[in-house]
């Protein structure tokens, strides 16, 4: 089968499908390559870096589509492109199924099957194919570099012989995707950042690149965004009004605010107001990365830059990912390659569409005729956090009658089992000789007490202690040489093994422990 990506015809759109790269690996799962002469130009791609990789050149459109069994596109088709599908064609592409319910049904007519690359469900086998985060990463650290394009003071803080300068503070809204990217980005480049998000299980990340997490005075429970796909839900009249609160509050303190608030089809959230846009100081600066849905600034021009009467810029760009279009290409083709690698177990070159599969099932919109979307929830879902228990606080006297209880059952415990390991010495002292029970003794008392002090050691320090007290089977080496010299061939066979086996456990526990040792050692 043939794997072909036309140039993209939405106005702006700059990135490619198919990158000379991913041509090379989508050839070694047996796929012929072609792509249409310019597609990939506006991304740095020339048709002389497909030819070197294999890849056919042709010179329309129409030809393309015609040519091939397998269009990888980057935005969803137009009504041109629709209509040249059929009951043969494969198309991958971003589709937004809930919101193109026109395309489906002309995809359908057709009898196309169509992968909507926006649709891959999130678990961890299909990360390598999630197109939208490939997308929210370059957007989140394009906002970063934005912002600092329209930003007048540097983002670190400097102390120089021409003066001070202090550095600058951004705030991120929404730590999915796209925010931890921005997170990433503006810390790096010496900023003061935090970062707010409706997800409290995203706090440890947000803190771990650096960056201070804005908590509210506000309980409400949550549910864990792993549950809901990666992404938010919708919040409480009393938890926004919380959050707007708090976001007047830091209004005046930020110098750039990036939002990236989105859940998915629905219109964005507004988080940023009027008032606090005028609260803001002269020269800050707003990216608003969910223009695209109406913008979580109540003042945000979709795909345009505006500077408000109090000298606030808001940009509100729509096209992020096409404004790098080189490496947006590269990781978007990735994502692609991905996808053909599970439609194509065999290697063969030829597509196995199996509707059984998770990622496979939960991307594809149409099929044989047939809208398939929405998809059925995943067999595998993503790992929720689990709901902290709240445990009661205890009273003086429930703590004293929980400890009294305590005690008494372990005492309770421990008198039985004295009582049933009398009886069981006493059973065999009963039919043992008196040389035997000697031992014997011995060996049941170094048992109960080596058990009681192992038991009580905290389960940290097991593995140093165990190191260590491997080294005392050199009492069984011992043993084992003094009956190395015996007549029986069965008891020196066994005192050799003894040797061979307690010799690796004495020097195994020696050189562990020396390794352990060291780790606490300046080298």
């Amino acid at each position: 089968m043939k794997i072909g990506t036309p140039t993209e015809v939405f106005e702006g759109e700059n990135r490619v499908a198919m990158t000379p790269d991913s041509a090379k690996q989508l050839q070694k799962l047996g796929y012929e390559c072609a792509i249409e002469t310019g597609a990939g130009a506006k991304a740095g791609f020339s048709d002389a870096d497909y030819e070197a990789a294999g890849v056919e050149v042709l010179k329309t459109a129409a030809a393309l589509w015609k040519a091939v069994d397998i269009i990888a596109k980057v935005r969803q088709p137009d009504a041109t492109e629709l209509k040249r599908l059929n009951k043969d064609k494969t198309l991958i592409s971003f589709f937004n199924p809930a919101g193109n319910e026109e395309g489906m049904e002309a995809a359908k007519a057709k009898g196309a099957n169509v992968i909507a690359m926006e649709m891959v469900p999130r678990i961890s086998r299909a990360q390598k194919m999630d197109a939208l985060s490939s997308m929210a990463n370059i957007a989140g650290y394009r906002a970063v570099i934005e912002a600092g394009n329209n930003f007048g003071r540097f983002f670190t803080g400097q102390i120089t012989a021409a003066g001070k300068v202090p550095p600058a503070k951004v705030l991120v809204v929404g730590a999915g995707v796209a925010g931890l990217a921005a997170i990433g980005t503006s810390t790096s480049l010496g900023a003061i950042t935090y970062a707010f998000d409706v997800r409290p299980e995203v706090a440890e990340q947000v803190e771990s690149m650096g960056a201070e997490f804005v908590y509210l005075d506000f309980e409400e429970e949550q549910q864990d965004g792993a549950a809901t796909g990666g992404y938010a839900s919708v919040s409480s009249p009393e938890f926004r009004e919380a959050q707007l609160a708090k976001f007047r509050e830091l209004a005046p303190e930020v110098d750039i605010v990036i939002t990236t608030a989105l859940i998915p089809n629905r219109e964005a959230p507004e988080l940023w107001t009027e008032d606090m846009v005028a609260a803001m100081k002269p020269g800050s600066v707003i990216v608003d990365l969910a223009a695209e849905k109406g913008g979580n600034c109540k003042m945000t021009v979709m795909d345009e830059k505006i500077v408000t009467e109090n000298g606030v810029t808001i940009i509100g760009y729509t096209d992020f990912p096409s404004r790098m279009a080189s490496q947006a290409s590269t990781l978007y083709a990735t994502n692609i390659r991905h996808m053909m690698t599970d439609l194509t177990p065999e290697k063969d070159g030829q597509i196995n569409h199996d509707m059984e599969d998770d990622v496979i099932r939960g991307a594809t919109v149409t099929h044989q005729g047939e809208i398939t979307f929405p998809p059925p929830p995943p067999k595998v879902q993503a790992i929720a956090a689990k709901p902290k228990e709240t445990v009661p606080e205890l009273t003086p006297e429930e703590k004293r009658a929980a400890e009294v209880a305590a005690f008494k059952a372990q005492t309770k415990n421990q008198v039985t089992l004295l009582a049933i390991g009398g009886a069981l010495l006493l059973g065999v002292g009963l039919v043992a000789p008196a040389s035997f029970m000697q031992h014997f003794i011995v060996f049941v008392l170094a048992v109960f007490v080596g058990f009681q002090v192992i038991w009580g050691v905290a389960h940290s320090l097991h593995t140093p202690l165990m190191a260590v007290t491997n080294a005392i089977s050199s009492i069984i080496i011992l043993g084992a040489l003094m009956q190395i010299g015996s007549g029986s061939f069965l008891v020196i066979l066994l005192a050799a093994l003894s040797v061979f086996m307690t010799g690796i456990n004495i020097f195994g526990g020696f050189l562990v422990t020396r390794r352990m040792l060291a780790m606490f050692q300046k080298s």
